[in-house]
């Protein structure tokens, strides 16, 4: 199943057991638990999803040290913390540990408070490192429409990106403010606004033009026209279908993730170091890609503190695989069935996975980067598949066809 059918599923449990569920404890167990697998936690592995998380800075309270509910890791990494409420209070932080522990554990750059149906999404926006009284994101999981699926799939074990996030979050935040104070002004012009719009009636035409000092007189006269303005426009933007030209789609920017351009790093931010071994699979899969007889796209690797990702080189969108080779389990993922992953991975486990982004759909369990070697089909496979995407959109400098 997918991220999304991953989701309706849980609802549907959700929304049948919520009544039966009385207490802090139950509702973890039956609410929030299955909502951190759904995100794709492995909630059965301590180093990953980590129960009454004590800091080594924690201190006594009553007798009792501090804790969070739930401390989420990525690769050894914190990145989420989890505090959890009982089904029927108020999703709130009512304490201060949740805040005191986000500020102290410099590579946790989010935090969520639940009661099991609402989670509200922290970050620090306003100071670094200080978390934010306000979420800037609310899910609940009994009414939600795409959009919020959409901004779920970041928090998604998979895709996890600190700057990614802390850049959506803030356009989110911004984005509900502007609308917040474009409606108002809409609705209620203030005399700021509406003095702009008479200055500038001279820019239309020269024949509207207001000659001399724009007096509280003019403005009081111009409230009511301003507002029969508003709403006959309004009128005229639905009636003309112009929501197409408003939102003309973005061309993304190329994402060089090994080019030139020396862009400072946030000491506080999560390090992200690449491993030999992850070099290693890196220079293996290179090696089996360009045996390709139809393809010779150069590859690059972008490093992110949840997977290790190989992609065509220009965009990191255009990967193929994504490697996930921790000490404690290792696997890669594949934008290829997962029906025909297993004709080409004979002898391997394969498993479909829940893509929170980019469509991936299945994932291969190995124990060594040498199981690359024996994955040569497979690998070949994907990077064609992905290939062949792009031959009519990649100038040649990045792209050679080889002849057949």
């Amino acid at each position: 199943m997918g991220f999304t059918e991953d989701i309706v599923k849980l609802s549907e449990q959700v929304r049948k057991r919520f009544d039966q569920v009385v207490g802090e404890e139950a509702t973890k167990m039956a609410l929030i638990v299955p909502f951190l697998s759904a995100l794709g936690y492995d909630v059965y592995d301590p180093s990953e999803v980590m129960p009454e998380y004590v800091a080594d800075f924690a201190t006594r309270r009553a007798g009792q040290f501090e804790k969070v509910d739930y401390a989420l890791a990525i690769n050894g990494t914190k990145v989420m913390l989890v505090e959890a409420k009982a089904r029927g209070q108020k999703a709130e932080a009512h304490d201060g540990q949740l805040s005191k522990y986000f500020n102290a554990l410099l590579t946790t750059k989010v935090a969520i408070v639940t009661n099991g149906i609402e989670y509200r999404f922290f970050t620090d926006l306003r100071d670094k490192n200080v978390m934010d009284k306000e979420p800037f994101f609310t899910f609940n999981i009994l009414e939600y429409d795409s959009k919020d699926i959409d901004n779920l799939k970041f928090f998604h074990r998979d895709n996890f990106e600190v700057t990614a996030i802390t850049n959506h979050a803030e356009e989110m935040v911004y984005v509900k403010g502007m609308t917040q104070l474009l409606g108002n002004l809409l609705r209620s012009p203030s005399e700021e606004f509406v003095r702009f719009l008479v200055t500038e009636l001279g820019t239309v035409a020269p024949s509207y033009e207001i000659k001399g000092r724009i007096t509280g007189k003019i403005v009081d006269k111009f409230k009511p026209i301003v507002k029969k303005s508003i709403q006959g426009s309004l009128v005229e933007l639905m009636t003309r279908s112009l929501t197409p030209v408003i939102d003309q789609p973005v061309e993304p920017p190329i994402d060089i993730d090994n080019g030139e351009v020396d862009i400072q790093a946030d000491p506080q931010e999560p390090k992200v170091v690449t491993t030999a071994e992850e070099i290693e699979a890196f220079e293996k899969i290179k090696a089996i890609t360009q045996t390709s007889t139809s393809y010779n796209y150069q590859l690059q690797y972008k490093d992110t503190v949840s997977y290790f990702g190989i992609n065509l080189v220009g965009k990191s969108t255009w990967w193929f695989l994504r490697l996930y080779l921790s000490s404690q389990k290792k696997s890669f993922i594949t934008r290829l069935s997962v029906g025909e992953v297993k004709s080409l991975a004979l002898n391997f486990e394969v498993q479909e996975v829940s893509a929170s982004l980019g469509d991936a759909a299945s994932k291969v369990i190995i124990s060594s980067v040498s199981d690359f070697e024996k994955l040569t089909s497979l690998i070949l496979r994907c990077y064609e598949v992905e290939a062949a995407k792009h031959q009519a959109f990649t100038p040649d400098v990045i792209r050679m066809e080889k002849s057949a």
